[in-house]
């Protein structure tokens, strides 16, 4: 069935002249681009013209089937729409961010007794959030540093909760000892939270100015083991902003380098925070061909900076790379725009001297190094990939490889792994784990027929070119685990892979790995120092990796989970009544019916199934 081509004639001819977001989309119905415009009619049109010089806009306009339009107020809020659009379609003409982790933050609780605390991930917990920080690094050297300012504990709940007598802390004068009843007021500590939190948000001086007036205040009243005490604070302040007086005196600063070469695009950036580098990242766009660089940049300086959900704070100014060297972005329209799609007063400049020219020139120079970097790790995988080729003779340019692992302990939580490798190296979003389960424990031969059936039979009677096959399946094992792979392809004909067994030498030692190739069981020995084995070793070794951590994460979380947890009908609420009616969960399994059936809320029939879960573990 043919399907009626996009009418771009008839589409212009009503759409409007004011600001909004376009979307594009294929056959399929999916997003393939997110554009925003100042006048939508004007550019949209630009798209249909009989003389398009650009590639990427040719490939594009073909795949056109449909058009959609949101109007806005302004350009810039046209910027911000497109930006929330993209995060959300991820169309494949459009420079994408990758950058999935969420920045590290300092947590100060809401507790009586508040502790500071390194934090990432989803802010559930009540309390303040300082941050965010370039990496956990820099949070903990930080927590390091306020740990010998602020006598505030830092210690977990748990551990606050059972203490009788002060800890070493305590000793050392990094805490007051609020878990112990005599050694502080909750006046005095709740000051010095105070102050930790005031220096966390920069207010340096105006700690020290009252902690200048507390150690007058003590001194008079004759409490001189006290005024010492705001003595020794105050000198080790006034030595951090020596420090930082020598390190810089720019307070609050994101300096942007950026470097496109052969495809590849690395902006890295510096985050200057009281006045000294807190730390550095480099990232690297999706960058589809045909791209400017200023629509890289600017797509991802969007991106980054209005992405709310990793909670980044805007900086007082942002320094983009040097005008004259890489003509990235018009100051006066795009600039003006980004400023005013960021809401926030944000400096944005690109025209610096001095010190801020130091920090420029140095986001560049590592800009630099890091697409090299990228660069050699791609020239080497393909170099290694092509060497593999050569020693298989498959007579074929190797795609996709996949190789699965095996975890567990003692036959328990067995968790198995399948990692994906390209030319390019690792290709961590196809990455796949799997929880075995009804098996034998310890028995790896089951565990990898069942993982093989959870990757591969979603796809077995697929053969749409969508469908995602490897062209060499490694197996981390001996023959026992390759022939579990053999009799699961044995039907598949020219469809499966080229099934290969990594077996480790006699002593284990790495470099004495041979391959065994399905069917023959043909054993190909390769030298240390051959670069198809440093291939198949990375290979070997991240499945490996993959596979244990996955194992611990789930190890851990059945430490973390209640018996409790697994009965039904028995939610949070009822089991929290459990415990505190029986008083923890070791009384909990010890408890008789009559016991359980006591409790408030749990019905005979429900303690009967609360004791016997219990006794069927």
């Amino acid at each position: 069935m043919t399907t009626k081509p996009f009418d771009s004639k008839d589409f212009l001819k009503n759409l409007t002249h004011q600001p909004g977001v376009y979307r594009m989309f294929d056959e399929s119905g999916e997003v393939i681009y997110v554009g925003k415009a100042k006048d939508l009619r004007k550019r949209v049109g630009s798209y249909f013209r009989e003389k398009v010089d650009r590639p990427k806009t040719q490939t594009l306009v073909a795949q056109i089937h449909s058009m959609d339009v949101t109007v806005t107020n302004s350009e810039a809020e046209a910027l911000i729409l497109e930006n929330n659009f993209i995060k959300k379609y991820r169309p494949r003409y459009n420079v994408l961010l990758r950058d999935d982790k969420s920045y590290p933050f300092i947590f100060v609780s809401g507790h009586q007794h508040p502790r500071l605390a390194f934090h990432r991930g989803t802010r559930r917990e009540k309390g303040d959030y300082f941050g965010p920080f370039p990496n956990g690094s820099a949070v903990r050297e930080s927590l390091r540093l306020m740990q010998k300012l602020f006598p505030v504990r830092q210690c977990e709940d748990s551990y606050y909760r059972a203490r009788s007598r002060p800890c070493l802390q305590y000793q050392l004068q990094r805490c007051l000892a609020p878990c112990v009843e005599g050694y502080t007021t909750d006046a005095e500590y709740s000051e010095q939270v105070q102050l930790a939190k005031a220096f966390l948000q920069g207010r340096n001086q105006q700690v020290i100015d009252q902690l200048v007036v507390r150690m007058e205040e003590a001194s008079l009243d004759l409490q001189f083991e006290k005024a010492a005490r705001y003595r020794d604070q105050i000198s080790a302040l006034r030595k951090i902003q020596e420090r930082n007086a020598v390190t810089g005196n720019q307070q609050e600063l994101d300096i942007i380098g950026y470097v496109r070469r052969g495809g590849i695009a690395a902006v890295h950036l510096l985050f200057i925070r009281e006045g000294a580098v807190q730390g550095s990242r480099s990232y690297f766009p999706r960058v589809p061909p045909d791209t400017d660089d200023s629509e890289i940049l600017l797509s991802f300086m969007l991106q980054f900076y209005l992405n709310t959900s990793l909670g980044r704070r805007l900086p007082r100014e942002i320094i983009l790379p040097e005008a004259n060297a890489t003509q990235l972005l018009d100051p006066e329209q795009d600039l003006e725009l980004l400023e005013a799609a960021l809401v926030q007063k944000v400096r944005i400049t690109n025209k610096v001297r001095g010190e801020r020219k130091q920090y420029q020139v140095l986001a560049q120079k590592n800009a630099l190094n890091a697409l090299e970097s990228k660069m050699n790790q791609a020239s080497t995988a393909l170099m290694r990939t092509q060497c593999l080729e050569a020693v298989l003779d498959l007579g074929i340019s190797i795609q996709r490889m996949e190789c699965f692992d095996i975890s567990h302990t003692m036959g328990q939580e067995t968790v198995a792994s399948c990692v994906v490798f390209d030319q390019q190296g690792p290709k961590k979003s196809d990455y796949r784990r799997f929880n075995i389960k009804g098996i034998t424990p310890g028995d790896d031969y089951a565990a990898m027929a069942q993982a093989l059936a959870k990757r591969y039979d979603p796809v077995k009677d697929d053969t749409s070119e969508t469908a995602v096959l490897p062209d060499i399946l490694f197996i981390d094992g001996g023959k026992g685990q390759l022939s579990m792979a053999e009799q699961y392809f044995a039907d598949w004909g020219s469809r499966a892979p080229l099934l290969i067994g990594v077996a480790k030498g006699e002593s284990r030692k790495p470099g004495l790995e041979t391959l065994i190739i399905a069917g023959s069981h043909q054993t190909i020995p390769l030298k240390g120092d051959d670069p198809a084995l440093h291939l198949v070793q990375h290979i070997r070794d991240e499945s490996h990796r993959f596979a244990i951590t996955g194992h611990r994460q789930r190890r851990a979380k059945v430490r973390r989970t209640s018996r409790l947890e697994d009965i039904p009908g028995i939610g949070a609420k009822r089991r929290q009544k459990i415990l505190q009616n029986l008083g923890g969960l070791h009384e909990v399994k010890q408890a008789s019916i009559e016991q359980l059936a006591a409790v408030p809320g749990i019905s005979r029939e429900m303690a009967e199934t609360i004791y016997h879960a219990f006794r069927d573990e």
